[in-house]
């Protein structure tokens, strides 16, 4: 599922293992933005580790799920990745 999460975190260094977590998970397109394809059991794993590591009185993380009709009318203007381009695999 093509997902999109933000985030807003004032630590430094939480925020800093957010990005080091979410790398792993999909492509980092903007600042403080990751553009995903996720399953359901990524998504549960990603709200499972804010739920252990964000402070939620403090900081924000947020995740949308973007249907692939949807996804296909995003408009990227300047520099920047589009869902198409999380279609590789790893070997």
């Amino acid at each position: 599922m093509n997902t999109v999460i933000t985030y807003d975190i004032s630590s430094n260094k939480t925020r800093t293992r957010l990005h080091k977590f979410l790398k792993e998970l999909g492509i980092h397109s903007q600042l403080s933005v990751f553009e995903c394809r996720l399953d359901d059991r990524e998504i549960r794993q990603i709200r499972r580790y804010c739920r252990d590591n964000i402070d939620f009185a403090t900081d924000s993380v947020r995740i949308y799920k973007v249907c692939s009709g949807c996804a296909r009318k995003a408009l990227v203007q300047g520099q920047g990745v589009t869902f198409s381009q999380l279609d590789w695999v790893v070997i």
